[in-house]
């Protein structure tokens, strides 16, 4: 089946092309209706790839294949993780096309396929990314989905905010680009190779690693921690959500983000982590050090945000905190525990974010404070919203909580406790906006201070406000909990994921299957309650959790200058070099 990996990326690629093409002459209904068969067919075929992904599989694209031992073409690699983040990037895509099915009344510029051509491109650029086997192709696909995620926020050209979002994610996320793209020129040329397995073995055969090394490993992970919106590299995301469609927003935080932490995971892997690359203490060390901050400023800034796109754009930052930790372990536990987080966060925060978007569309507005009360009428999409918090605090069965469970044992100490704070503070946020803007209570929240984004004055995104909430707006969000819990429930599932992650990963390392264990349980609903409680306080005395003004420097950081990104950019870029250097100076 290696001659079909190439069609993951080719197949939503061509149906992309076709809507282009047509798109002027198409009613609206067939261009979604190709739109959702691509994206549906390239779902089906790498779920079916992944099915049968034991061995590894591998593809040189166009029958180039290597010469003596040397490497120029392009190498697609199908394993299990590879395979199974196409497969969620395509589930995805073809959730968020089911969403917009009415979403917009007029396609931008009365062209029926440009908005579902853009989202088959970012398809392509994914799926693209998560099977690349050589570094160059996988910069190539990087640039793919992010140039078209640039479009699809800045949809409303009209909106200067628009604008300022998708202008601050293009350059943040490009100067991403050109580091990694620098670091990829620095291991071409000491190894004379591209293909990640390559460059590894090339490295581990020149000896220990040098300033060259780490010049390249820091740049490399540069562009792959600004991906991830790991801070301090995370200032794009808030901006680039708030103004995104939420169809788009389903994707970015439900999936683009998470190959970010996929690509370090991956490229640390594959390349650096034999002799020759960097030492696992420094690359642990690296990874602890920014994934704890990481999930403690987005827990702090989630609940701290009035603005609910804002509020969710900082839950994902949380909890790429704490997937990147999992993943700093080094341990093949940890792996499998981030690989069911990631699965059932992918389906939570696109649900959540899919319940946002009815809210804008039927109320003009994601301002929690200005919503209050409003959306008692809206019972359906409440209990989804209320499910989706518990699902955050790692509630069980739901695959969040399974995969938490998995990647606090892993990990153990004193991370547990930054596990169950940052699950339950972002979740609190959660249920505290459902609280307050489905069922109504507390008191009407007063205005924050001068420094805190609101939602107000939000266009719809749809031409007028809606008056019903289409079918499809609500089965999505509701099939993608669904989704979410069954991961933790499905039998069998924790030991094929196991399965595939470790073969890739571990070198075929028997690891016990990841499974629900009392200490997990008990864990779990410790984070849950405390999410309640959280949310219970900020209702019923809101005093009590109001930002202090101590918080106020955090919060200016969000400037909205790009500038200072940029400097937050190269700042980053040089603690993680300080972060991985001292074992390589020993």
């Amino acid at each position: 089946m290696n001659d079909l990996l190439p069609l993951l990326v080719a197949v939503p690629l061509c149906g992309a092309a076709f809507l282009v093409a047509g798109g002027r002459r198409m009613p609206r209904v067939l261009a979604d209706s190709v739109g959702c068969a691509v994206s549906a067919g390239t779902a089906g075929l790498a779920i079916t790839l992944l099915l049968n992904s034991s061995p590894p599989m591998a593809e040189w694209a166009g029958g180039w294949t290597p010469v003596d031992d040397h490497s120029v073409g392009i190498v697609l690699v199908g394993d299990g993780p590879g395979l199974g983040m196409a497969a969620l990037a395509s589930v995805l895509t073809l959730a968020a096309l089911a969403y917009s099915w009415r979403y917009f009344d007029e396609p931008p510029r009365r062209h029926a396929g440009s908005f579902p051509a853009l989202i088959l491109l970012l398809q392509a650029g994914m799926c693209g990314f998560a099977v690349a086997g050589d570094l160059f192709n996988a910069f190539v696909w990087f640039e793919l989905m992010s140039v078209v995620a640039y479009a699809l926020t800045g949809t409303r050209v009209e909106e200067a905010k628009a604008v300022q979002g998708a202008l601050t994610f293009g350059v943040v996320t490009s100067l991403g680009a050109y580091a990694m793209l620098m670091g990829i020129g620095l291991l071409y040329a000491r190894t004379g190779e591209l293909s990640m397995a390559r460059i590894g073995r090339a490295l581990d055969a020149q000896g220990p690693p040098d300033g060259l090394v780490l010049a390249a490993f820091v740049l490399v992970l540069t562009g792959l921690l600004i991906k991830s919106a790991a801070v301090p590299f995370h200032f794009w995301l808030p901006d680039a959500h708030a103004v995104a469609p939420t169809p788009v927003c389903m994707l970015l935080s439900g999936v683009m983000v998470e190959l970010g932490v996929y690509g370090v995971w991956r490229v640390y892997g594959t390349v650096f982590t034999g002799p020759g690359g960097i030492p696992a203490a420094d690359l642990e060390r690296a990874l602890l050090v920014l994934g704890a901050v990481t999930a403690m400023i987005g827990a702090v800034m989630c609940w701290y945000q009035r603005h609910i796109k804002r509020l969710l754009a900082y839950s994902t930052v949380a909890h790429t905190g704490l997937f990147l930790i999992g993943i700093g372990v080094l341990s093949p536990e940890a792996d499998d525990g981030v690989a069911l987080y990631v699965l059932g966060h992918a389906g939570v925060k696109a649900a959540l974010f899919a319940c946002t978007g009815i809210l804008l569309d039927r109320y003009g507005n994601v301002d929690e404070h200005a919503l209050h009360g409003r959306a008692r009428e809206l019972r359906g999409v409440a209990v989804m919203y209320a499910v989706g918090g518990l699902a955050l605090a790692g509630l069980p069965p739901f695959g969040t909580g399974l995969g938490k469970a998995v990647t606090e044992k892993a990990v153990g100490g004193p991370l547990i406790a930054l596990y169950v704070i940052a699950s339950a503070v972002t979740a609190g946020a959660v249920l505290r906006v459902a609280a307050r803007v489905f069922l109504g209570l507390g008191p009407a929240p007063e205005d924050g201070t001068e420094y805190e984004t609101t939602g107000t004055g939000e266009r719809p995104e749809t031409r007028h406000r809606l008056s019903r909430i289409p079918d499809t707006m609500t089965a999505v969000p509701a099939l993608l909990l669904a989704g979410s819990l069954a991961v933790g429930v499905a039998p069998g599932f924790g030991e094929v994921l196991s399965h595939a992650v470790n073969e890739a990963g571990s070198g075929g390392a028997v690891v016990p299957a990841p499974h629900w264990s009392p200490a997990g349980v008990l864990l779990d609903l410790v984070a849950t309650a405390l999410a309640l409680g959280l949310a219970a306080l900020a209702v019923t005395r809101p005093e009590w959790l109001a930002a202090p003004r101590r918080a106020l420097p955090l919060r200016r950081l969000q400037s909205g200058h790009v500038g200072d990104y940029v400097a937050w950019v190269l700042v980053g870029a040089t603690v993680l070099g300080a972060l991985a250097l001292p074992g390589l100076a020993g």
